[in-house]
C-alpha cells in the first residue's frame, strides 16, 4: 500500500543498454509527433503556414520513430522494453500543450526549436555511448536531423540572417547561464531562506538568548546548505538535460541555501536581543523580497505567483517560528 507514494527510482543515463536507450528514442519521437500533430491543429486556422511546417514536423518524426523501431527489430527483436522520459534521472521534461499555446504562436515556435534541442543533445550523447556501429550511426545521423529542425521550429516563415543567428545564441548563453546558475542559487536561496526561520525565532523567542539563537541559525544553514548542495549534484548528472556541471550547481546551490540562511542568523551577533531581532526582521523581508525579484526577472513567474509563494509562504514560516518560541 505504501509503495505508490513513495518517490519512483529513476535510472541513470549511463546506465541504459543500447536496447533501453532505443527503446526511450521510440517512445520520446512518438511524444513528440503528437505534441507538433496538436500545435498543428491549434495553428490551422490563423497560421496555416505555420501549422503545415509542424504536420511536416510531426511527419519526420514518424520516420524517425520507424527507423528506431527497424534498428531495434533488427538488433533485439520486436518486443521492446517500456521506458519513457520520466523514467531516467536528469531527461528533459515536455511542457503540456495547455500551458503552451495560450501563450501565443511564438511561445510555440519557441518551445518547438528547445524541443528539437534537446533531443539533438540526446541523440549526440546517446552516439557517444555506443559500440554498435550500425546504431552509433543511426543515433548521429538523428542528431544532425534534429539539430537542422532548430531554425524551422523557432521561424516557420522566414530564414535566419546572421543577426538572428547570433541573438540565438546570445539566448541559448542566457539560458544556460539561468539553468546553471541562477535555477539551483535560486532554489538554494530559497530554501536556506525559509527553511531555517523557524528554527532561528523560534529558539530567539523561546530562550531570548542571542548566541543560541546565532549558533541554531549557523547550524540549521551549515546544514541544509551541504544537504541542498549534495542533493543538487545526485539529482541530475546535466548530460541529457543541458543544465550544466553538476558539480558547479551543487556549488551553487549549497552555498546559496547557505547565504540564505546566515542572513537573519548573523544578526544574533548583537548582545542586546530586541536590537538583533528587529534587524533580523527586517533582513527576513529583504531576502523574500529580493527571491521574489529573482524569480521574476530571471524565471519569469509574474509578481503575483512570486509573492504568493515568497513573501507569503516566508511569511507563514515567520510567524510559525515566532508563535512555536513564545509559546
Amino acid at each position: 500500500m505504501l509503495r505508490q507514494f513513495l518517490p519512483t527510482r529513476k535510472r541513470d543515463f549511463d546506465s541504459l543498454s543500447e536496447q533501453e536507450i532505443l527503446a526511450l528514442a521510440i517512445s520520446s519521437e512518438e511524444d513528440d509527433g503528437r505534441i507538433y500533430r496538436s500545435y498543428a491543429q491549434w495553428l490551422r486556422d490563423d497560421y496555416p503556414d505555420s501549422a503545415k511546417i509542424f504536420d511536416e514536423m510531426a511527419e519526420e518524426e514518424d520516420d524517425h520513430r520507424r527507423w528506431l523501431i527497424d534498428m531495434h527489430v533488427k538488433k533485439f527483436g520486436e518486443t521492446i522494453p517500456l521506458i519513457r522520459r520520466e523514467h531516467v534521472k536528469g531527461f528533459y521534461e515536455r511542457k503540456p500543450d495547455w500551458l503552451v499555446k495560450p501563450k501565443g504562436v511564438d511561445e510555440v515556435r519557441k518551445q518547438a526549436a528547445e524541443m528539437e534541442a534537446q533531443a539533438c543533445r540526446f541523440y549526440a550523447e546517446a552516439g557517444r555511448r555506443t559500440t554498435d556501429a550500425s546504431i552509433r550511426k543511426l543515433l548521429g545521423d538523428l542528431a544532425r536531423a534534429e539539430a537542422g529542425h532548430i531554425g524551422t521550429a523557432m521561424e516557420a516563415e522566414k530564414n535566419f540572417t546572421p543577426e538572428d543567428v547570433k541573438a540565438s545564441e546570445r539566448e541559448m548563453e542566457h539560458k544556460q547561464f539561468v539553468l546553471t546558475y541562477v535555477q539551483p542559487g535560486l532554489a538554494g536561496l530559497m530554501d536556506g531562506s525559509v527553511s531555517t526561520l523557524a528554527p532561528v525565532f523560534a529558539t530567539a523567542f523561546a530562550t531570548h538568548d542571542t548566541w543560541t539563537t546565532f549558533l541554531v541559525g549557523i547550524a540549521a544553514s551549515v546544514g541544509a546548505g551541504i544537504s541542498m548542495g549534495f542533493t543538487e549534484v545526485a539529482s541530475d548528472d546535466g548530460v541529457i538535460s543541458g543544465r550544466g556541471s553538476p558539480i558547479k550547481r551543487g556549488l551553487t546551490t549549497g552555498i546559496m541555501t547557505t547565504i540564505g540562511g546566515l542572513g537573519h542568523a548573523l544578526p544574533y551577533l548583537i548582545p542586546e536581543f530586541w536590537t538583533a531581532t528587529i534587524l533580523a526582521i527586517a533582513i527576513v523581508f529583504v531576502e523574500l523580497w529580493a527571491i521574489a525579484w529573482i524569480q521574476n526577472r530571471y524565471m519569469e513567474t509574474s509578481w503575483g505567483r512570486a509573492i504568493f509563494q515568497v513573501v507569503l509562504g516566508g511569511s507563514l514560516v515567520f510567524a510559525a517560528g515566532v508563535l512555536i518560541g513564545a509559546g
